[in-house]
């Protein structure tokens, strides 16, 4: 990677990693793949935004920027979490390509183009893409609302429009 003394604030100084993300969530450099899971898990805890909203990754003193077709992180599952007897609320969670897992935050669900579902990980700071396995298992959930034909997930008895 560059150093970070040569790049700017500007989206355009920023030097490339030579790095593509596809919707997939799969990277390759320079038209390979990247396989070696040790560095890919790496470049996701470097993963960073710019002010201009582009994918960088920042490691010590270098920073390069990342070509991705959509975002880097995809939703591999989603796993819905009943409520508990000891007051525990209902819940669905994320399993995310990077290993990781988080809470649903149903509020930030959107629908993008081609009916692709979105929502809003890490306190809002990334947007992350559902792969189909996920989204049919958020989707069995889904509701339509008779009179106005809108759907919503209802969680803990609240009502999120998508």
């Amino acid at each position: 990677m560059p150093n970070n003394e040569d790049a700017g604030p500007d989206h355009n100084e920023t030097p490339p990693c030579m790095i593509y993300v596809d919707k997939e969530g799969c990277w390759f450099h320079k038209g390979a793949p990247i396989i070696h899971r040790e560095l890919l898990l790496l470049f996701y805890q470097c993963l960073c935004m710019d002010e201009q909203g582009h994918y960088i990754i920042k490691f010590k003193d270098q920073v390069c920027r990342l070509d991705v077709e959509d975002t880097p992180f995809v939703v591999l599952r989603t796993d819905l979490v009943r409520a508990g007897k000891s007051g525990e609320k209902e819940r669905f969670v994320l399993h995310l390509i990077d290993d990781t897992k988080e809470d649903l935050a149903p509020e930030t669900l959107t629908i993008g183009a081609d009916h692709v579902l979105y929502c809003a990980i890490r306190e809002g700071k990334f947007r992350a893409r559902f792969l189909r396995p996920s989204y049919y298992q958020l989707a069995r959930h889904f509701q339509q609302e008779p009179e106005t034909g809108r759907y919503f997930l209802c969680v803990n008895y609240k009502k999120h429009y998508l």
